[in-house]
């Protein structure tokens, strides 16, 4: 049977929302100043000219949750697009310089260039994936395979290929971790050293040298997640067939 014409057309690459979007103002944030916070009104989406930004949510609690990290020439604050209000909080992690455009600015560019529509979907559909994935891994994993998926998925977005197969990354703490897999620091502590030990990673105030082959590894080994051992003060997750005995 011959292929359809569908089936047979090459892949586009995504498009880039920034081809379609003036130049503005540029604004400029030190290390650790809040860009805006959660709950402020939604009013501009922002690209990143220079630097690192951090997405969180405050819980109850008062503790962070991590929604993601971006870095140079992405896109963030795209809540704007369907919400009156910040669901999310943003910070500088490093001083960043920024464009930003309001959502009314944003609209009518759209409308007067589709593929404008189209980039920003094409970037809320891939972003969206990955929320599903890290959403599975909190629902399928315990603590340990949650690191080591957010660790690889820091490595691919933000991290430095070298020529020995590691990528080198920025130093994140075991606090900003903890923020991004649901745990405390001290059991992200506990599980970075284990790995360090075991020379699956390397990490001191200069960086962190991850090695992605390694971890691939250890996650395909499923009798490790089976026979996981939890760090202290972490409670094992009983399997099926414990928990119907």
């Amino acid at each position: 049977m011959a292929p359809t014409w569908a089936a047979s057309k090459p892949y586009a690459a995504p498009e880039d929302p920034s081809r379609y979007l003036p130049w503005s103002p540029i604004a400029e944030y030190r290390k650790r100043q809040v860009i805006y916070n959660q709950n402020e009104p939604s009013t501009n989406i922002y690209l990143i000219l220079h630097g690192k930004v951090k997405l969180f949510r405050l819980v109850k609690d008062g503790r962070q949750l991590l929604v993601n990290m971006y870095q140079t020439d992405e896109f963030f604050g795209e809540s704007a697009l369907s919400l009156s209000q910040r669901p999310e909080g943003a910070v500088a992690l490093e001083n960043t310089k920024l464009m930003s455009w309001s959502i009314s600015v944003v609209e009518e560019l759209a409308r007067r260039q589709p593929r404008l529509g189209i980039a920003f979907a094409q970037m809320l559909a891939r972003r969206t994936a990955e929320f599903k994935q890290r959403i599975e891994s909190f629902s399928a994993n315990n603590v340990a395979p949650r690191l080591v998926r957010c660790l690889i998925r820091l490595s691919e977005r933000l991290g430095d290929p070298q020529e020995d197969g590691s990528v080198r990354m920025l130093p994140f703490t075991h606090e900003l971790l903890s923020e991004d897999i649901g745990t405390s620091r001290e059991i992200v502590t506990h599980y970075m050293n284990q790995f360090r030990k075991q020379g699956y990673l390397q990490y001191s105030r200069r960086g962190i040298v991850l090695h992605p082959d390694a971890f691939d590894a250890w996650l395909r080994d499923a009798s490790r997640e089976r026979a996981n051992v939890p760090a202290p003060g972490e409670l094992r997750q009983s399997s099926p067939h414990e928990r119907q005995a």
